[in-house]
Protein backbone atom coordinates (compact mmCIF):
# COMPACT_ATOMS: atom_id res chain seq x y z
CA UNK A 1 0.00 0.00 0.00
CA UNK A 2 1.08 3.51 -1.13
CA UNK A 3 1.47 5.76 1.84
CA UNK A 4 0.59 9.86 1.40
CA UNK A 5 2.98 12.30 3.04
CA UNK A 6 1.05 15.71 3.01
CA UNK A 7 3.93 18.74 3.34
CA UNK A 8 1.84 21.68 4.72
CA UNK A 9 1.06 23.59 7.78
CA UNK A 10 -2.16 24.40 6.58
CA UNK A 11 -5.23 23.37 8.73
CA UNK A 12 -7.32 23.79 5.89
CA UNK A 13 -5.50 21.98 3.30
CA UNK A 14 -5.72 18.75 5.83
CA UNK A 15 -9.10 18.99 6.41
CA UNK A 16 -9.65 19.22 2.74
CA UNK A 17 -7.65 15.94 2.05
CA UNK A 18 -9.49 14.48 4.86
CA UNK A 19 -12.91 15.22 3.13
CA UNK A 20 -11.97 13.16 0.40
CA UNK A 21 -10.79 9.97 2.24
CA UNK A 22 -7.63 9.62 1.19
CA UNK A 23 -5.21 8.06 4.33
CA UNK A 24 -2.30 10.10 4.95
CA UNK A 25 0.57 12.23 7.73
CA UNK A 26 0.81 15.60 7.90
CA UNK A 27 4.96 16.43 7.64
CA UNK A 28 4.81 20.21 7.77
CA UNK A 29 8.21 21.68 6.92
CA UNK A 30 10.50 25.24 7.20
CA UNK A 31 11.83 26.12 3.57
CA UNK A 32 13.42 29.04 2.64
CA UNK A 33 10.32 30.56 0.73
CA UNK A 34 12.63 33.58 -0.88
CA UNK A 35 11.78 33.99 -4.48
CA UNK A 36 13.58 36.59 -7.30
CA UNK A 37 11.34 39.39 -7.88
CA UNK A 38 11.09 38.50 -11.69
CA UNK A 39 9.99 34.89 -11.24
CA UNK A 40 6.18 35.35 -12.46
CA UNK A 41 3.09 34.36 -10.23
CA UNK A 42 2.63 30.81 -12.03
CA UNK A 43 6.60 30.32 -11.71
CA UNK A 44 6.66 31.45 -7.82
CA UNK A 45 4.06 28.84 -6.66
CA UNK A 46 5.59 25.86 -8.81
CA UNK A 47 9.22 26.56 -7.56
CA UNK A 48 7.95 27.18 -3.70
CA UNK A 49 5.73 23.57 -4.44
CA UNK A 50 8.62 21.75 -5.14
CA UNK A 51 10.82 23.49 -2.83
CA UNK A 52 8.87 22.18 0.06
CA UNK A 53 7.84 18.37 -1.73
CA UNK A 54 11.79 18.16 -2.21
CA UNK A 55 12.56 18.72 1.82
CA UNK A 56 9.74 16.53 3.00
CA UNK A 57 10.95 13.74 0.13
CA UNK A 58 14.56 13.83 1.35
CA UNK A 59 13.23 13.21 5.45
CA UNK A 60 11.64 10.26 3.68
CA UNK A 61 13.90 8.96 1.52
CA UNK A 62 14.17 5.84 3.42
CA UNK A 63 10.94 5.02 3.41
CA UNK A 64 9.60 3.13 0.29
CA UNK A 65 6.15 2.97 -1.44
CA UNK A 66 5.90 7.22 -0.30
CA UNK A 67 4.08 9.80 -2.29
CA UNK A 68 4.57 13.70 -0.97
CA UNK A 69 2.28 15.97 -1.90
CA UNK A 70 3.32 20.02 -1.40
CA UNK A 71 1.18 22.96 -2.22
CA UNK A 72 1.72 26.69 -2.56
CA UNK A 73 -1.62 29.07 -2.96
CA UNK A 74 -1.20 32.70 -4.02
CA UNK A 75 -3.22 35.79 -4.81
CA UNK A 76 -2.80 37.72 -7.61
CA UNK A 77 -4.03 40.93 -9.05
CA UNK A 78 -2.98 42.40 -12.03
CA UNK A 79 0.10 40.10 -12.14
CA UNK A 80 1.25 41.07 -8.15
CA UNK A 81 1.40 38.68 -5.64
CA UNK A 82 -1.02 39.48 -2.57
CA UNK A 83 0.58 38.21 0.56
CA UNK A 84 -0.93 37.94 4.14
CA UNK A 85 -1.60 41.30 5.50
CA UNK A 86 0.86 42.53 8.63
CA UNK A 87 -1.44 44.33 10.18
CA UNK A 88 -5.69 45.41 9.75
CA UNK A 89 -4.43 48.69 7.66
CA UNK A 90 -2.49 46.59 5.06
CA UNK A 91 -5.48 44.21 5.41
CA UNK A 92 -7.78 46.98 4.22
CA UNK A 93 -5.64 48.33 1.65
CA UNK A 94 -5.55 44.88 -0.09
CA UNK A 95 -9.17 44.59 0.48
CA UNK A 96 -9.88 48.31 -0.93
CA UNK A 97 -7.47 46.74 -4.30
CA UNK A 98 -9.36 43.85 -4.55
CA UNK A 99 -13.33 45.10 -4.28
CA UNK A 100 -15.19 45.09 -7.42
CA UNK A 101 -12.25 43.24 -9.45
CA UNK A 102 -11.38 39.84 -10.63
CA UNK A 103 -8.33 38.60 -9.37
CA UNK A 104 -6.52 35.13 -9.56
CA UNK A 105 -6.01 32.40 -6.95
CA UNK A 106 -2.88 30.28 -8.29
CA UNK A 107 -2.11 26.60 -6.39
CA UNK A 108 1.41 25.05 -7.17
CA UNK A 109 0.92 21.77 -6.38
CA UNK A 110 3.93 19.07 -6.77
CA UNK A 111 4.11 15.06 -5.81
CA UNK A 112 6.71 13.37 -5.50
CA UNK A 113 7.25 9.78 -5.46
CA UNK A 114 10.14 8.94 -2.84
CA UNK A 115 11.28 5.54 -3.97
CA UNK A 116 11.37 6.80 -8.11
CA UNK A 117 12.09 10.10 -8.00
CA UNK A 118 9.20 10.63 -10.36
CA UNK A 119 7.39 13.90 -10.09
CA UNK A 120 4.65 15.70 -10.94
CA UNK A 121 3.83 19.41 -10.98
CA UNK A 122 0.65 21.23 -11.66
CA UNK A 123 -0.06 24.80 -11.17
CA UNK A 124 -4.57 24.99 -10.87
CA UNK A 125 -6.09 29.03 -11.31
CA UNK A 126 -9.20 29.97 -10.46
CA UNK A 127 -10.64 33.58 -10.83
CA UNK A 128 -12.46 35.37 -8.64
CA UNK A 129 -14.72 38.31 -8.56
CA UNK A 130 -14.94 40.37 -4.94
CA UNK A 131 -18.00 42.12 -4.76
CA UNK A 132 -18.29 46.11 -4.40
CA UNK A 133 -17.79 47.24 -0.95
CA UNK A 134 -17.92 50.03 1.43
CA UNK A 135 -15.13 50.86 4.07
CA UNK A 136 -17.59 49.41 6.91
CA UNK A 137 -17.99 46.00 5.12
CA UNK A 138 -14.05 46.36 5.08
CA UNK A 139 -13.78 46.74 8.63
CA UNK A 140 -16.38 44.66 10.14
CA UNK A 141 -15.07 41.67 7.91
CA UNK A 142 -11.25 43.29 9.37
CA UNK A 143 -12.90 43.04 12.89
CA UNK A 144 -13.77 39.63 12.85
CA UNK A 145 -10.23 38.49 12.45
CA UNK A 146 -10.22 36.44 9.60
CA UNK A 147 -8.17 38.33 6.85
CA UNK A 148 -4.98 38.33 9.16
CA UNK A 149 -3.80 35.02 8.80
CA UNK A 150 -4.69 34.77 4.96
CA UNK A 151 -3.22 35.35 1.44
CA UNK A 152 -5.21 38.22 -0.09
CA UNK A 153 -6.43 39.42 3.18
CA UNK A 154 -9.80 37.02 2.54
CA UNK A 155 -11.22 33.61 2.92
CA UNK A 156 -13.47 31.72 1.25
CA UNK A 157 -14.51 28.88 3.32
CA UNK A 158 -15.07 31.44 6.18
CA UNK A 159 -16.96 34.80 6.51
CA UNK A 160 -14.90 35.53 3.55
CA UNK A 161 -17.71 34.02 0.88
CA UNK A 162 -19.73 37.03 1.65
CA UNK A 163 -17.17 39.09 -0.34
CA UNK A 164 -17.39 36.55 -3.25
CA UNK A 165 -19.65 37.74 -6.38
CA UNK A 166 -18.31 35.28 -8.99
CA UNK A 167 -15.72 32.25 -9.28
CA UNK A 168 -14.65 30.81 -12.54
CA UNK A 169 -13.12 27.51 -11.64
CA UNK A 170 -12.19 25.17 -8.51
CA UNK A 171 -13.52 26.74 -5.48
CA UNK A 172 -11.46 24.11 -3.34
CA UNK A 173 -8.40 25.70 -5.15
CA UNK A 174 -9.16 29.16 -3.62
CA UNK A 175 -9.66 27.77 -0.01
CA UNK A 176 -5.97 25.73 -0.70
CA UNK A 177 -5.90 23.22 -2.74
CA UNK A 178 -8.02 21.99 -5.74
CA UNK A 179 -9.45 18.50 -5.10
CA UNK A 180 -9.91 17.40 -8.36
CA UNK A 181 -6.37 17.52 -9.51
CA UNK A 182 -4.65 16.52 -6.87
CA UNK A 183 -7.48 13.36 -6.56
CA UNK A 184 -6.07 12.81 -10.57
CA UNK A 185 -2.60 13.45 -9.77
CA UNK A 186 -2.12 10.59 -7.29
CA UNK A 187 -4.25 8.48 -9.18
CA UNK A 188 -1.10 8.38 -11.63
CA UNK A 189 1.17 8.14 -8.35
CA UNK A 190 -0.85 4.98 -8.10
CA UNK A 191 -2.84 6.56 -5.11
CA UNK A 192 -6.80 6.15 -5.98
CA UNK A 193 -9.31 7.67 -4.11
CA UNK A 194 -12.51 5.47 -2.46
CA UNK A 195 -14.72 6.27 -5.28
CA UNK A 196 -11.71 4.63 -8.05
CA UNK A 197 -10.91 1.82 -5.87
CA UNK A 198 -11.58 -1.45 -7.75
CA UNK A 199 -13.21 -3.33 -5.06
CA UNK A 200 -15.66 -5.90 -6.79
CA UNK A 201 -14.43 -8.80 -8.48
CA UNK A 202 -15.43 -8.69 -12.23
CA UNK A 203 -18.56 -10.32 -13.23
CA UNK A 204 -17.10 -13.21 -15.26
CA UNK A 205 -14.87 -13.89 -11.85
CA UNK A 206 -17.70 -14.00 -9.84
CA UNK A 207 -19.77 -16.34 -11.32
CA UNK A 208 -16.82 -18.73 -11.93
CA UNK A 209 -16.73 -18.66 -8.08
Amino acid sequence: MRRLVLESQSPRRKKLLDQIGIPFTVFPCDVDETIDEDVTPCKCVEILSTRKAEYAAREFSERLSTVVLAADTVVVLHGKILGKPKNRDEAFEMLSLLENKWHQVLTGITMIDVESGRRLVHVEKTKVKIRKLTADAIWNYIDSGEPLDKAGAYGIQGLGALLVEKLDGCYFNVVGLPLFSVSVMLSHMGIDSPLDRNQRQPEADAQKA
